[in-house]
């Protein structure tokens, strides 16, 4: 664990921040600091100057004005679930965390929506809605962890992104705090609103980069009232590929595809069994609305079944069976981690490339753990053991580049991603990039190092 690095002395910096927050607020110790210093992943962090927690955006925005005045760099950070380091300090930047901002507003049902701070976990919305017959649209395993401010800053994905679209459609309203202190909303919470550019969407995805996000306006979407939650085996990639063509005309929820390897290493940790013997080279976990527990028929339930054929087939029983069939799928990360420290890999291939890379890959890092989303091509290549190198990691990344696939996915660029950014952004597109970043934020303050490289400038 990195330590927490050396108190400033002389400067104020730190009286100046307890006067705005509470001096409970300013973490400087190294044991109440190390759960804000190193990442998930455990691959990056570094020491921090202090560990701030705002309670609101006017603590966020006096925070930030002494921060810019002092010339301090500030780290952003939600519920430090980020898997590219790029919510933890690196050099003793200051870390401002966002979970404190976590008030929850009542649903408009007309629209519908919900207004929430940032510091609010992904499973908290959904509990509020839920009684209204609503959810989020984006769901994702870390949902009792990552905060909405995070999930909108890396433009979070998750497994209903085939039904619902990625954090980017779900927000309808931002209000956001610049370097410098300027408080900057537009919540009007309109699902029609052309007066100009959109400055909720310039900062999703935007990774703390441009301003710190504070409260956001989501847009709701209608909850399920059943689900058929069904895994699948498929012995080629190509025939996931022509049984997600037929699953898309079920509408579904999700489409996740996981390795059997990797499947049978999720069963042995977790102690459970695999749901189709022998197990396959692949399984598609599918989730399509309709038809649950009491067994009915609707028409998503008949074009799965349609679309599965003769393929092996586990479907889920009941609300307890589906649960233990999405284990197979969310604890892969955790039965990942539980091996070593890997080198974990989010990355888009176009779908009609997605048989050919994988070939590649096979030849690279055999040994690879993959899963992900098959209905956007998104892939979670995992590093482990002898194969979890620098040079692999390069390899792989270029692999994608070559099928005009995307290095950063849902999980964004961070510092882990940042000397690969050319593979994947021309060279005007990181100037363009860099222009807007310096009209918000001139001093470079905000997560130095992070999604853009070093310019020669320094910033």
């Amino acid at each position: 664990m990195p330590a927490a690095g050396p108190t400033p002395g002389g400067d104020g910096l730190l009286e100046a921040l307890q006067d705005v927050v509470g001096h409970a607020h300013v973490l400087t110790d190294d044991h109440a600091t190390a759960g804000y210093r190193l990442d998930w992943t455990g691959r990056f962090g570094g020491p921090t100057r202090a560990v701030v927690r705002p309670a609101d955006t006017d603590q966020v925005a006096a925070t930030l004005r002494i921060c810019s005045d002092a010339g301090v760099p500030v780290v952003p950070q939600g519920g430090n679930t980020g898997l590219v380091g790029g919510g933890v300090p690196r050099d003793g930047e200051l870390v401002l965390s966002l979970r404190r901002l976590d008030t929850v507003g009542p649903v408009d049902p007309h629209t519908p929506s919900i207004t929430v701070g940032a510091g609010v976990t992904a499973a908290a919305v959904q509990q509020a809605v839920a009684g209204h017959g609503l959810a989020l649209g984006v769901d994702l395993a870390a949902r009792d962890s990552a905060t909405i401010g995070g999930m909108v800053a890396t433009n979070a994905g998750g497994i209903h992104v085939v039904a619902h679209g990625s954090m980017r459609q779900q927000v309808l309203g931002v209000e956001a705090v610049l370097s410098d202190g300027t408080v900057v909303r537009h919540m009007a919470g309109l699902v029609k609103d052309n007066a100009g550019p959109d400055l909720g969407q310039l900062l999703t995805g935007s990774e703390g980069i441009l301003a710190v996000i504070t409260s956001v306006i989501l847009r709701l979407v209608p909850r399920p009232t059943r689900t058929t939650v069904a895994v699948i085996g498929c012995a080629t990639v190509d025939d996931a590929l022509e049984l997600l063509a037929g699953v898309r005309r079920a509408r579904p929820l999700a489409v996740e595809v996981m390795r059997g390897a990797g499947v049978a290493m999720v069963a042995q940790h977790t102690g459970t069994s695999v749901p189709i013997d022998p197990v396959p080279p692949w399984l598609v976990l599918v989730e399509v609305e309709g038809a649950g527990d009491d067994g009915g028929d609707d028409a998503g339930s008949a074009q799965l079944v349609d679309a599965v054929g003769d393929r092996p087939t586990a479907l889920a029983q009941d609300a307890a069976d589906a649960r233990r069939l999405w284990q197979l799928r969310e604890r892969h990360t955790e039965a990942i981690n539980a091996r070593g420290v890997p080198i974990k890999l989010d990355v888009t291939v176009p779908l009609g490339r997605l048989t050919a890379f994988l070939d590649r890959l096979d030849a690279i890092v055999p040994a690879a753990v993959c899963f992900g989303h098959l209905a956007e091509g998104n892939l979670h290549v995992n590093l482990l053991g002898e194969e979890a190198t620098a040079a692999n990691e390069v390899a792989v990344l270029r692999l994608v580049a070559e099928h005009r696939g995307s290095i950063a996915s849902e999980h964004g660029v961070g510092v882990a991603k940042v000397a690969h950014l050319h593979l994947t952004r021309t060279a005007e597109e990181v100037e363009a990039l860099r222009r807007i970043r310096r009209a918000l934020d001139p001093a470079g303050i905000l997560n130095p190092g992070v999604v853009l490289p070093v310019s020669r400038s320094g910033r």
